[in-house]
């Protein structure tokens, strides 16, 4: 599928172009000692005319027909692509996380490792690390996020198929 760069996009942002927009499917949670999970997923890639994307991003659980019953994530940031190709994302949850990822640009795909995860002393769960992958495959986005805890080495987390809405 061929994808035209906006006429009204920030320059900087040529190498992210693909990712903006409205993006919205469904996945799998899973992880030891719970339940493998469904979830709808819809992640909105915005601008303002500034060198950087604004993410967010909101899962649900969905019942057998696919409704939503209940909230199961959100997260936002902003993504910065840099000179060299590479971007740095900077996110944040209520779940008590705050992380810094950085990763290369490379047409319709984008590998992120995190450089650094900060978490409240309350936070839901002991992450330690991340690695994610979003490709565009289709047309449709893919997305994969494995996770490390204190207690799991980097490990298949979350993982869904997105099309733009």
């Amino acid at each position: 599928m061929a994808f035209e760069i906006p006429s009204d996009l920030n320059p900087a942002l040529a190498g992210l172009a693909w990712l903006r927009g409205r993006w919205e499917g469904t996945g799998f949670q899973e992880w030891p000692g719970q339940r493998k999970t469904s979830f709808a997923i819809q992640l909105d890639f915005a601008d303002n005319g500034g060198d950087y994307l604004h993410y967010l991003c909101q899962g649900f659980e969905v019942d057998g027909l696919g409704r939503p019953v209940r909230a199961m994530f959100m997260e936002t940031g902003f993504w910065r692509p840099l000179p060299d190709a590479s971007v740095d994302v900077m996110m944040a949850s209520p779940e008590g996380f705050a992380e810094i990822w950085f990763g290369r640009i490379t047409p319709a795909r984008l590998d992120l490792v995190t450089d650094a995860v900060a978490r409240t002393k309350d936070a839901t769960v002991e992450y330690t690390a991340g690695r994610r992958l979003y490709g565009l495959v289709e047309g449709k986005l893919m997305f994969s996020f494995d996770r490390a805890t204190t207690q799991h080495t980097l490990r298949p987390y979350l993982w869904a198929t997105l099309e733009r809405r």
